[in-house]
């Protein structure tokens, strides 16, 4: 897997990238923009600064008019891509943010925000019990045991959730491994993928794609949030519309929560000791929209869907 060029020579005005999320801010009243925002972070872009997004944004539209977008960095055109989803789903969005001013764009990008960081908190909360349900071997319990409301015994720390954390290729089960990931000896970059994403944990150097985002855990995760939790265990009927369906749910970022409900970290972080959940979204990303990689990508979400 190759990651594309990021350097651009353009000269922007645009600020930081937009696609990582940022300082933490508050949004202090009600809007359906929050309620918005829940639905884009969960189904579009996870990990986004969102003022920094439609601030770059407009700014970027400027550009445009002399400049084509081929000749962006990788980096902005992916941003451009999801700031123009952002406007496509929210009819009046750019209008509004065109003749607003800059002070209302940022109490724009920060009530989506908003909206996004709250999905994501109800999400990783909800994962952090059921979560140990269903990595309990079957008719088993789980030894020695992980508490349901507390993650400090999780991670690497925890011989099931370690071993489901390890990234592919290595041997979990190789003492020196094990005791280098659990020190911090060995630190695990974004884009070496945990061993849970691929179906029955089993990497295949030989074919990359062999059973990649296909997981059991990934499924059960995937109908607990965007469906039903009574759907996890059976088929949804085809006459339901759970979640997904009703927000036309088109990609699945449930992975990174599964992250950090199996890590031992207290609270969702980006740069964790676990994985660089960051970096790791990003190099998911340019996987999946790697125009070299159309057809595995496309028979993924034919299985998915």
């Amino acid at each position: 897997m190759t990651t594309q060029d990021t350097t651009s020579s353009i000269p922007s005005k645009c600020g930081s990238s937009a696609l990582q999320m940022g300082p933490r801010k508050k949004a202090s009243s009600s809007d359906p923009l929050v309620s918005h925002g829940r639905h884009f972070g969960r189904t579009v872009f996870t990990l986004c600064n969102y003022p920094s997004l439609l601030t770059n944004g407009i700014l970027r539209l400027e550009l445009l008019e002399d400049t084509p977008l081929e000749e962006f960095s990788a980096e902005e055109r992916r941003e451009h891509r999801v700031f123009e989803q952002l406007l496509d789903s929210y009819p009046g969005l750019l209008e509004r943010l065109k003749d607003g001013s800059e002070e209302e764009m940022l109490h724009v990008g920060e009530l989506i925000g908003k909206g996004a960081a709250g999905a994501r908190g109800d999400d990783t909360k909800t994962l952090k019990s059921v979560v140990l349900d269903w990595i309990s071997p079957k008719g088993e319990a789980i030894q020695p045991p992980l508490h349901r409301n507390s993650k400090i015994d999780r991670g690497f720390n925890h011989e099931l959730t370690g071993s489901l954390l390890c990234p592919a290729g290595l041997d979990w089960n190789d003492p020196q491994t094990k005791e280098n990931l659990r020190s911090g000896e060995m630190l695990v970059c974004g884009d070496q993928w945990p061993i849970f994403l691929y179906a029955h944990h089993i990497y295949d150097p030989e074919d990359l794609w062999c059973g990649l985002l296909r997981s059991r855990l990934l499924v059960c995760a995937y109908k607990h949030v965007f469906t039903s939790p009574s759907l996890v265990e059976r088929e949804p009927k085809a006459t339901r519309s759970g979640n997904a369906r009703l927000h036309g749910m088109n990609s699945v970022t449930i992975v990174l929560w599964l992250i950090s409900q199996l890590s031992s970290s207290s609270v969702f972080s980006r740069t964790d000791t676990t994985t660089d959940s960051e970096m790791f979204y990003h190099s998911l990303l340019d996987l999946l929209e790697d125009p070299e990689e159309c057809q595995e990508v496309d028979e993924l979400l034919t299985w998915w869907n």
